[in-house]
């Protein structure tokens, strides 16, 4: 699998091909929530498989001081396979060469043991974000943590 940062068109209609999959399709969530004015601010990610096929994304903003993790979704066949670490390990090293150590996200609250087995912790009460419980959850990149 590699995982690139969004540097083109096709790259991006990817992201979001992979997006609308897991979000509108498997979620529900309203293309209008899922897509929004954020897109043109956030960098992009997206991971293809061995075979250049896409089947993770996810986004990445600066807001507030925290370098905020967002969209974050991986296709069905790929579930299970790591892939949603190695997303979640491209994005954090970025944020660190950002100069960034904090790190903010909002987790469906089924998600929440994936995130915090990646050093993530409940900072929020559970809210409803497209009709779907989450809570927030922060970690601190220390600077010698993380390495390509």
């Amino acid at each position: 699998m590699i995982i690139k940062v969004v540097g083109n068109q096709k790259e991006l209609e990817d992201a979001f091909s992979v997006r609308k999959t897991v979000f509108i399709n498997e979620q529900n969530v309203p293309i209008e929530e899922e897509i929004d004015q954020y897109e043109d601010e956030a960098t992009h990610f997206i991971m293809y498989s061995d075979t250049d096929n896409p089947v993770a994304a996810g986004r990445f903003r600066v807001v507030d001081g925290y370098g905020k993790v967002e969209r974050i979704c991986v296709l069905k066949d790929a579930r299970k396979t790591g892939a949603g670490r190695k997303m979640m390990n491209a994005i954090e090293i970025f944020a660190r060469k950002q100069g960034l150590h904090k790190l903010k996200l909002n987790a469906q609250t089924h998600a929440i043991p994936f995130y915090a087995g990646l050093g993530y912790e409940v900072a929020s009460a559970e809210f409803l974000d497209a009709g779907i419980p989450h809570k927030t959850m922060v970690k601190q990149i220390p600077t010698e943590a993380l390495a390509d």
